[in-house]
């Protein structure tokens, strides 16, 4: 089989029914399943899976074991040579599954390929960034982002500098949708399962460029991603007593405590 496309769940029930028909609808060119991880949902998800969406492997967590656990139980399964990690929030539009897999067959050293994500109103969304320093999950999650600073930063971060209209490599994507080869994934001994939710898609990406794999941000893959921040701020220091927030700061203290204090050069190029 070509390929195996992973959507990991968590009480996404609507969301998760329109990923899967977006799926079909796209006319996938190549022989692909589907696996779905339900992450001890509580919204029925998994009787719906059963009764609507029958035709796709359907793997069941009793606990809720985060991102990266989730998505590397998806992929013991999997029986695809590709592996396409997606979020239920995300719709796949024609073709561009294909538009993914020809990125590999162009060059050999790649080893993850990300699309260009949409807003539903069809705009872009920035889903390619530079890696972190220590202060930008702060200014990501607080008030603080909004001082001319913090602007600056998160500009030179999230890359603002660029139309986001052309393929390219970057250090990282975002993890709501990524194609990478489950061999290459099992040589870098999956997600880490250290991080509950967030920095396993930057952790992952700066693993591949390690093993001098580059990250590929593919313009011509189109998706369309219905993200509602969860962790939305709220202003200035009360932003840290938001959950999500604290989930996002321990994620972060753990990624630096790995990795160093000390930015990596980007492997972006201009």
């Amino acid at each position: 089989m070509k390929l195996s496309i992973i959507i990991l769940n968590h009480n996404s029930r609507g969301l998760l029914k329109q990923c899967v028909r977006s799926i079909e609808m796209s006319n996938v060119s190549v022989p692909y399943e589907i696996i779905i991880v339900d992450n001890a949902s509580t919204d029925d998800s998994a009787e719906m899976i059963e009764h609507e969406l029958s035709h796709v492997r359907l793997i069941q967590s009793e606990v809720n074991i985060g991102y990266g656990g989730g998505n590397n139980k998806g992929a013991q399964h999997a029986k695809g040579e590709y592996l396409l990690i997606l979020n239920p929030d995300v719709t796949v539009l024609e073709n561009s599954i294909e538009s993914m897999l020809e990125k590999f067959s162009e060059d050999e050293h790649v080893g993850l390929v990300a699309p260009q994500l949409l807003h539903p109103d069809k705009s872009i969304q920035y889903s390619a960034y530079r890696f972190p320093k220590t202060t930008t999950p702060i200014l990501r999650r607080t008030v603080f982002g909004k001082t001319p600073w913090g602007r600056k930063h998160l500009s030179w971060f999230m890359m603002a500098d660029w139309d986001h209209l052309t393929s390219r490599s970057v250090d990282w994507v975002l993890g709501g949708a990524m194609m990478m080869k489950k061999e290459m994934l099992q040589q870098l001994k999956g997600f880490d399962e250290n991080y509950f939710l967030y920095f396993e898609d930057v952790d992952l990406c700066r693993r591949m460029w390690q093993q001098n794999k580059k990250v590929i941000y593919c313009a011509e893959s189109r998706m369309v991603h219905y993200h509602k921040r969860q962790s939305a701020q709220k202003g200035g220091v009360l932003a840290l007593f938001n959950p999500l927030t604290r989930v996002h700061i321990r994620s972060a203290v753990y990624y630096f405590k790995k990795w160093g204090l000390q930015r990596e050069d980007s492997k972006t190029v201009d």
